[in-house]
């Protein structure tokens, strides 16, 4: 079965844990609506490790991530703009896809 959405392995504890509730996406992945379950897994391996609702999508540029966003990733402000620029090298339209873990 097909993931809905994936995530880095390193990622995989802190979505477990519940101490990362926010994914950030450019606009391949905006498509997702409040209260939409979701099929996650590995991004490296696309094993499936936990169904997330999704809470909300709300467009953010590279300049207003703020320290409430690092939080939400579980990093720090410095962290979370170098993986967002490693990931989307030059995007600056970007989505905070907030969400819950519903099962797994």
């Amino acid at each position: 079965m097909k993931n809905d959405i994936t995530f880095y392995t390193r990622f995989q504890q802190n979505i477990l844990a519940g101490t990362k509730t926010i994914t950030i996406r450019d606009e391949s992945e905006a498509h997702f609506t409040p209260g939409q379950r979701l099929r996650t897994g590995r991004y490296e391996d696309n094993g499936y490790f936990c169904t997330l609702e999704v809470l909300s999508v709300t467009p953010v540029t590279l300049a207003q991530l703020n320290e409430e966003h690092a939080r939400q990733e579980n990093v720090t402000l410095a962290e979370l703009k170098k993986v967002i620029a490693d990931i989307y090298p030059g995007k600056n339209e970007l989505y905070v896809i907030a969400f819950k873990k519903v099962e797994g």
